[in-house]
C-alpha cells in the first residue's frame, strides 16, 4: 500500500516554481503552433493530443529504465481528473484563436483561487484569513495583468474562465489520488487515459503537421512531462489550498519568454502584477512557515 508523503510546504512552494516555469514553455509552443509560424494554422484538439502523446511516450521510457512499482489506480478519479484535464486545455487553447493570449492566458490562472475554493468542500479543508488574504493578493495581481478592456469580457472569454473553473477543480482530484497512489503512478494513468481521450477527439480534426510542428508538439508533451511530475509531487506534500497560489508564477514565466522570443519587454503594468503575486505567494509561504513553526512548537511540549 502507498505511503503518503511527509508535509513538506517548502518543497512543495520549489516544486511548483519549477513547475511554473515549464507550463509556461507549453503555452510559448502552444502559441507558436496557433500561429502559421510553422505550418498551417493547428486545431487546438490537436494540440492537446499531441502535449498528451509525447507525455506518455516519456513517462513510458521512465517505466522501461526505472521500472517503479505501479499502484492499482482508482480508474473513477482518474478518468475524472484526466476528462478535466484535457476539457481544460482544449478551452484555454480555443480561447487563444477569439481573444489576447494575455487575456486567455490571465483569465485561465484564476483557476488556483477555484481550487482553493473546490478544496473546502471537496478535500475537507480548513481555509484561514491568511490563506485567504494571500489568493486575494494574488488574484489581484492576476488581475491587473488582465488588463480589464471591453474585448476581455467578450463572450469569448468565457472558454478561458471555463478552463479555469475546470482545472481548478482538477487540482483536488490530484489532490485525493496523491493520497491514495505515487506520483508517477497517477502521471503514467493520467496521461495514458489523455492519450485514449485524445486520440479519439482528434480523429475529427486531424491535419498532416510540419516537421517543425511535430517538434513543437514533442517539446509540449516533454515540458508537461517534467511540470506534472513536479506538480503531483508538491501537491502530495501539501495542502492544494497552500500550493494553488503558487501556480500564478507561471505568468511570470510567460512575461520572460515574451522578452527572450518575441522581444516583447513587460510594461509597469506588468511588472506591478507579477509583483503582487510573488507577495501573495511569500505571504504564504512566510504564513506556514510559522504555522509549522507554532505547531512543532506545541509537539515538543
Amino acid at each position: 500500500m502507498y505511503q503518503a508523503k511527509p508535509n513538506n510546504p517548502t518543497l512543495a512552494a520549489l516544486l511548483i516554481g519549477i513547475a511554473t516555469a515549464f507550463i509556461a514553455a507549453t503555452t510559448l509552443f502552444a502559441k507558436a503552433l496557433g500561429t502559421d509560424q510553422f505550418g498551417p494554422v493547428m486545431h487546438p484538439i490537436q494540440i492537446v493530443f499531441g502535449r498528451f502523446l509525447f507525455a506518455f511516450l516519456s513517462f513510458s521510457i521512465a517505466v522501461i529504465i526505472l521500472q517503479p512499482q505501479l499502484q492499482r489506480p482508482h480508474f473513477g478519479l482518474h478518468l475524472i481528473r484526466t476528462l478535466g484535464g484535457w476539457a481544460g486545455l482544449v478551452l484555454m487553447f480555443a480561447s487563444v484563436a477569439y481573444i489576447p493570449l494575455a487575456d486567455a492566458t490571465a483569465i485561465s490562472f484564476l483557476n488556483p483561487v477555484f481550487g482553493m475554493i473546490f478544496a473546502i468542500p471537496l478535500l475537507g479543508e480548513r481555509v484561514g484569513k491568511w490563506r485567504w488574504l494571500a489568493a486575494g493578493i494574488a488574484l489581484t495581481g492576476a488581475m491587473i495583468l488582465l488588463r480589464p478592456t471591453p474585448t476581455s469580457f467578450q463572450p469569448a472569454a468565457l472558454l478561458a474562465l471555463g478552463a479555469a473553473l475546470i482545472l481548478g477543480f482538477e487540482l483536488n482530484i490530484i489532490k485525493k489520488l496523491t493520497q491514495r497512489e505515487s506520483p508517477f503512478s497517477i502521471l503514467f494513468v493520467n496521461n495514458t487515459i489523455g492519450l485514449c481521450i485524445g486520440g479519439l477527439a482528434v480523429i475529427f480534426v486531424w491535419e498532416p503537421p510540419t516537421v517543425a510542428q511535430w517538434g513543437l508538439m514533442a517539446a509540449i508533451g516533454c515540458a508537461m512531462a517534467v511540470a506534472q511530475t513536479c506538480f503531483v509531487n508538491a501537491m502530495a506534500r501539501a495542502d492544494a489550498s497552500f500550493v494553488a497560489p503558487f501556480s500564478y508564477g507561471t505568468l511570470i514565466f510567460a512575461a520572460i519568454y515574451d522578452v527572450i522570443f518575441y522581444d516583447v519587454v513587460p510594461d509597469f503594468i506588468t511588472i506591478i502584477g507579477a509583483c503582487v503575486i510573488i507577495n501573495g505567494a511569500l505571504l504564504l509561504a512566510w504564513r506556514e512557515g510559522r504555522r509549522r513553526i507554532s505547531l512543532s512548537g506545541e509537539q515538543d511540549l
